[in-house]
């Protein structure tokens, strides 16, 4: 077991990190499945090297008798009795058993996996789209280090050509009424989502931002039921006892004496036991859920936070053309006098959303100045093409 969890945290360590996605998609598919990974290694090493549970025998029991006892009721779980309650239960009354302590490794293997599974569904159509956003962001990391200008320069049009490939995909359809009114639904509404209309990869990008909040905010509640309590309430408990200066490491969700019965078969007959057993791993456990329960409350209003920023970020024309304009008067291709017309023509019917949201997402990985450099690129390009583009246009928009 433990060898697989550390083979496993190898391999997340020898993983290619790819560019395709901003700081807070990182935060949660990379940082947050590492350390996930380093706790189910800790719990593993606690409960597979030293003892993760050890109970109080009667004086009469030998050490095979202590040894089945440990065995017995590490695999059949205990119960919490506090010592408020003096007297035991019988033996038939139900009892809350405690029955989580044996799959936490397990659990927080899942958790990791859960976070890393929407950064496969987007790489896996994103890998789709017919754009590859990580050979673009990569390509712009380049020319941010390389010093050689001929390199750079290279490099800034190989970037310019894929994307002018894509946008020229997106065209081959006509413009008539029904196909501008999608347009308008894609642009502004976001009820219509195609290559075509130039928002895929933009709708594929807010539905993985959507994902990766469903998970986060959903593995708060999940863990209600593995760990049998208001997991999702617990931080805010452990505030109120830090304001009350009281001890937050003795928890009943994280016993650590808890009680077990068991029985013994000798010489035909059934022997019933019940002994007190401490059980050390549940330190190392509450700790980790803590922490968990903190960071996962993090991670969750700053995706929030993420998200609603992108999905304001992409579904205005009005900032998406400011965002085009920046860039291009910044390396002065743009005077007091441009055109605004067609200033719009080019964010809304050249670059689109999808254009756009790649600028965006390599700003998250490179400088502006890279990105001003393909802006500007796409620019010029759209200026060489608009004479074609024009009567086309207009013939199309008689159909």
């Amino acid at each position: 077991m433990i060898d697989s969890l550390l083979s496993a945290a190898g391999r997340i360590g020898d993983i290619k990190v790819r560019c395709d996605d901003d700081i807070v998609d990182r935060l949660n598919h990379q940082y947050t499945t590492f350390i996930l990974v380093i706790f189910a290694i800790v719990v593993s090493t606690k409960q597979y090297v030293g003892d993760p549970i050890h109970c109080w025998c009667p004086a009469y029991f030998t050490d095979n008798h202590e040894d089945f006892t440990n065995k017995v009721c590490w695999v059949t779980n205990t119960y919490y009795l506090p010592y408020e309650q003096r007297v035991i239960p019988d033996v038939h009354e139900p009892r809350a058993h405690i029955s989580y302590y044996q799959w936490v490794p397990s659990i927080l293997l899942v958790q990791a996996l859960m976070f890393y599974l929407p950064c496969m569904t987007w790489r896996f159509l994103n890998n789709r789209s017919g754009v590859d956003l990580n050979s673009i962001v990569e390509s712009a990391l380049m020319c941010q280090n390389t010093a050689f200008e001929e390199s750079r320069d290279k490099t800034i049009r190989y970037i310019v050509r894929l994307l002018d490939r894509y946008f020229g995909a997106q065209k081959q359809r006509k413009k008539g009424r029904l196909a501008r009114l999608k347009d308008q639904l894609g642009r502004n509404a976001f009820l219509v989502f195609s290559k075509r209309y130039g928002n895929f990869i933009v709708i594929l990008y807010i539905i993985v931002k959507i994902l990766y909040l469903i998970n986060v905010v959903g593995q708060l509640f999940l863990l209600n039921a593995f760990l049998g309590t208001d997991y999702h309430l617990y931080g805010f408990q452990i505030v109120d006892k830090l304001i009350k200066d009281e001890n937050i490491i003795v928890s009943s969700r994280f016993p650590r004496v808890t009680m077990c019965d068991f029985r013994i078969r000798q010489l035909g007959n059934i022997h019933n036991h019940t002994v007190q057993c401490v059980l050390p791993i549940n330190m190392f456990n509450e700790v980790i859920y803590i922490f968990v329960w903190f960071w996962l409350v993090f991670v969750a209003i700053v995706t929030a936070v993420n998200m609603i920023l992108w999905i304001f970020r992409c579904a205005f024309l009005i900032d998406q053309v400011r965002y085009v304009k920046n860039h291009l008067k910044a390396l002065g291709k743009l005077d007091k006098k441009y055109d605004k017309k067609l200033l719009n023509k080019f964010v809304s019917d050249y670059m689109r959303q999808d254009g756009v949201f790649a600028m965006r997402l390599v700003s998250k990985n490179a400088n502006n100045i890279v990105v001003a450099e393909v802006i500007v690129g796409l620019w010029e390009n759209f200026l060489t093409m608009r004479p074609m583009l024009g009567g086309k246009e207009e013939r199309d928009s008689e159909v």
